[in-house]
């Protein structure tokens, strides 16, 4: 990616989410503190709130109960096997959850792939707007979330999954 960062923060109910995008203004990440893999701002970032004008709107609408499915220009940089799994992750629908091992199903991967399918899902620069959030163990407990387990639950009961 050539030419400037552009970053904003936004209030939210997870805690401030900072968004990041290209220089052609597509969403490039979305954090949350103590994220981990999560990104901090940089020096030679700039801080720019136009870019991110649809998506503080979409998220506020999806935090509001009114909004199940993102529509945003985004652009993601990880390995082929990284952006399929992302890319499945596209495919769960707002207030449903899916397994590991139906992500790696979804894809073509063997089931040994699983741990390899949970570290892409794991690196997601996307936050909320691509849905790791809904990927479950196979026995339906709630597994690691790079936003933290609260986070987790908290996504899920606002999307109905979990009990309020």
């Amino acid at each position: 990616m050539t030419g400037p960062t552009y970053w904003t923060s936004v209030t939210g109910p997870l805690g401030p989410l900072l968004l990041t995008a290209a220089p052609t203004g597509e969403l490039t990440s979305l954090s949350v503190p103590g994220q981990k893999g999560g990104h901090e701002v940089r020096d030679d970032w700039r801080r720019d709130p136009g870019p991110f004008r649809e998506a503080e709107e979409q998220l506020a609408a999806y935090f509001a109960g009114e909004l199940k499915e993102f529509r945003l220009a985004w652009r993601t940089e990880g390995t082929a096997f990284r952006e399929k799994v992302w890319a499945a992750l596209d495919g769960i629908p707002y207030g449903s959850t899916a397994t590991y091992g139906e992500i790696a199903a979804h894809i073509g991967a063997p089931r040994a792939a699983v741990r390899a399918v949970g570290g892409a899902i794991g690196a997601n620069p996307l936050l909320v707007v691509r849905p790791c959030h809904r990927v479950i163990g196979a026995d339906g407990t709630l597994t690691g979330y790079a936003g933290g387990l609260d986070r987790k639950v908290r996504l899920l009961t606002h999307e109905g999954v979990l009990p309020g």
